[in-house]
């Protein structure tokens, strides 16, 4: 019983990101004609980037869903890579508002390699590939 409802729950939510991925490729779209439209085309590009990025960001997680069915269990770089596409969405758009200094853009590098470090830790030592298995 409890891994049928853990299968409908999870269905349940990765429609809602489909529909949520729809939604966002319409807005998207729908962006890319006010970029031609609004009076200057910072104001236009700065919708598109932010929902270009967001939809990344739906990708990863929907991604990571999708693996959940595929191996039953969540696996840790899928998880990170989400985290990864995140941060890289954070900073870029603070980035292209201005809102980032130096210093600032420095952390966000140092944590993003962390985080790929991370990543390609948890593929390294993956069950998959222990020796246990083989």
């Amino acid at each position: 019983m409890y891994g049928w409802v853990i299968d409908v729950v999870f269905c349940v939510i990765i429609f809602a990101l489909l529909i949520a991925l729809v939604v966002g490729i319409i807005r998207t779209l729908f962006e890319i004609s006010l970029t031609i439209t609004e009076p200057t085309i910072r104001l236009g590009f700065k919708d598109l980037i932010t929902n270009v990025l967001s939809l990344i960001v739906v990708l990863e997680l929907v991604r990571a869903f999708v693996d959940y069915f595929e191996h039953d269990r969540v696996r840790l770089e899928i998880l990170v890579e989400v985290v990864i596409a995140f941060c890289l969405r954070e900073m870029l758009l603070y980035i292209f508002e201005g809102k980032i200094e130096g210093l600032d853009t420095m952390l966000w590098a140092g944590a993003i390699l962390l985080l790929i470090i991370g990543r390609t830790l948890a593929v390294v030592y993956s069950p998959e590939r222990s020796p246990s298995k083989q």
